[in-house]
């Protein structure tokens, strides 16, 4: 099936964040401690909850994979979901703490100056998230997976968050050194507002919300069908990188199982075609059975 085939290829994006979160997190925290940074600092600890976040969207692709079984007629498809849930809860936590430290040293504020090195260690972050973010969106893009753009859009702020990181630090170098405590505080707050968005879509997603503007674009791929009398019903849901759609319509009652057959298989197909990951469920209604009269359009297709 094309789907597990892209969770897979997923895998190679959260990963490639892992191992970039990592390297950068445990350079930034140490250069930041010993280089006076209080914002370089901040940052690392912000990829640090990126770290957290890449593992669960990683645990939550390889869960996804499992088969359907008793429990799960549908698969496990949103386990990549519930970890991008339990993610947002870690990355506030650590976003808190960050604001925390910020207004200690607000209040207690230290004469130390940031070393230079502090800035090029920004700016080196920032090119390296940014090229991880295109390979990942590129990713996402192909294999057509949420958790993965996800993912590159966390990529792209903590590029963002870098490059503001190595303003605060010239702002203070040059004789503003409060700027480099706000900048951290400002970390704080990116940290906990991408948090915040990471949760709302976890639980839109959870409370089976779906795109309204597809579910308009299938009703009237439908309604031009000649053979679809009415729709009665239609809805829609994802189920990690796969779409649910029940559709319920109206044909002509003196249709046989056969052509009343062939009828689910051209809007199953005419649904896919607007997105391969649709899975769609038609139930077939009679309509109108006093005073139908067959046409031809219900024996061409």
């Amino acid at each position: 099936m094309e789907l597990y085939t892209n969770l897979r290829a997923g895998e190679k994006g959260a990963y490639l964040s892992i191992v970039t979160y990592i390297v950068l997190s445990v350079f930034k925290l140490t250069v930041g401690y010993f280089g006076n940074s209080e914002a370089l600092r901040a940052d690392g600890l912000n990829n640090t909850t990126d770290i957290i976040a890449s593992v669960a969207v990683l645990i939550g692709l390889r869960i996804s994979q499992r088969p359907p079984d008793d429990d799960h007629r549908y698969g496990h498809f949103r386990a990549e979901t519930v970890a991008s849930l339990i993610a947002s809860f870690i990355m506030i936590y650590v976003g808190i703490e960050v604001l925390i430290s910020a207004v200690e040293n607000m209040l207690h504020p230290t004469n130390e100056d940031p070393e230079i090195i502090t800035i090029f260690v920004s700016l080196i972050s920032a090119a390296i998230m940014f090229a991880v973010y295109k390979y990942n969106y590129k990713l996402a893009e192909k294999v057509k997976s949420t958790a993965v753009k996800a993912a590159a859009y966390d990529n792209r702020s903590d590029a963002f968050v870098s490059i503001g990181t190595a303003i605060g630090i010239v702002a203070a170098i040059i004789g503003f050194p409060i700027i480099d405590t706000i900048t951290a505080f400002i970390i704080g707050v990116i940290i906990i507002k991408t948090a915040i968005d990471i949760f709302k879509e976890a639980v839109y997603l959870l409370t089976d919300g779906f795109d309204s503007k597809f579910l308009a674009q299938v009703r009237a791929e439908v309604e031009n069908m000649a053979q679809v009398r009415e729709i009665n019903e239609i809805r829609g849901r994802q189920h990690g990188g796969m779409m649910l759609i029940d559709i319920t319509i109206s044909v002509n009652p003196h249709l046989n199982v056969r052509r009343s057959h062939d009828i689910s298989d051209r809007i199953e197909k005419r649904i896919e075609s607007l997105n391969s990951q649709a899975v769609t469920f038609v139930h077939i209604e009679p309509y109108d059975p006093k005073e139908i009269v067959i046409s031809e359009d219900d024996y061409h297709f």
